[in-house]
């Protein structure tokens, strides 16, 4: 049988583009489709590579786990989520082999059509979340520092600032550390880094949370915010601790804040 180098890696990419998406689908995350592709395309080469010759050692399972951790952290990052999306996706490609072997004996078509279809149905089937978790990409720029980041769009999230009303963004210390210079130990200190003004503009956002009496913490209004794909300002909230050690970097309220 014939073998086409060309239409091995073509396949892959294909394939494991699809099965990318849909493992971010599945697990509430944004698509990230730059970052899939890239991910892809190493298992593409990987996968065609393998069919060399000189090169057949490759195929060991050995240097499949490094082919898949590399791609894991192309499309997932370097976290504890990573894992577990890995994990996912390692399933779902089991999952699209059983398929396609009962259908079309694994051929071109089939593959690619069964992987298709495993991304419809993440698409359709769970929407943006799974378990009632569903993130979000946040960008962020005060001035000429911007940062982005992964935020858990939480139902739970009402808080609100005093002054306007609107909606608040919290994010972690190390965000707003990297974004206005404040320090873990200024905002462990909301009332007496607000009396010594160390930048324009900060104010206090109250907030209480469960099993605590309650707290402030500082925030800032941010003109160049972006939710998603919406744009505005919206008001900024730093807590001194990062969120679920350190799975994403924000929380952000069903109605997104005032963009």
């Amino acid at each position: 049988m014939e073998v086409y180098l060309d239409l091995v890696v073509v396949l892959n990419f294909l394939v494991d583009f699809l099965l990318l998406l849909g493992t971010n689908r599945l697990s509430g995350f944004p698509l990230g489709a730059g970052r899939c592709a890239a991910a892809a395309g190493l298992g593409a080469v990987y996968g065609g590579v393998c069919l060399l010759p000189s090169f057949r050692f490759l195929s060991g399972t050995l240097w499949r786990l490094v082919c898949l951790a590399g791609m894991a952290v192309i499309a997932f990052g370097c976290n504890a989520n990573a894992v577990k999306r890995g994990g996912v996706f390692v399933l779902l490609s089991m999952a699209l082999g059983g398929v396609a072997l009962n259908v079309g004996r694994g051929g071109f078509w089939p593959l690619l059509l069964c992987a298709g279809a495993v991304w419809l149905l993440c698409r359709i089937a769970f929407g943006r979340q799974i378990g009632g978790r569903e993130y979000v990409q946040v960008t962020l720029c005060y001035g000429e520092n911007c940062q982005s980041i992964l935020a858990l769009r939480d139902t739970g999230n009402t808080l609100r600032d005093p002054i306007t009303g609107e909606p608040v963004l919290v994010v972690d210390g190390s965000v707003g550390q990297h974004l206005t210079g404040l320090t873990q130990a200024q905002l462990r200190a909301p009332l007496e880094t607000l009396a010594r003004r160390p930048i324009p503009g900060l104010r206090l956002i109250p907030y209480r949370a469960v099993g605590q009496s309650g707290g402030m913490l500082l925030g800032l209004r941010l003109d160049k915010v972006t939710i998603g794909s919406r744009q505005g300002s919206a008001i900024v909230a730093f807590a001194p601790e990062g969120f679920c050690g350190g799975a994403y970097q924000g929380l952000v309220s069903v109605e997104g804040g005032a963009l």
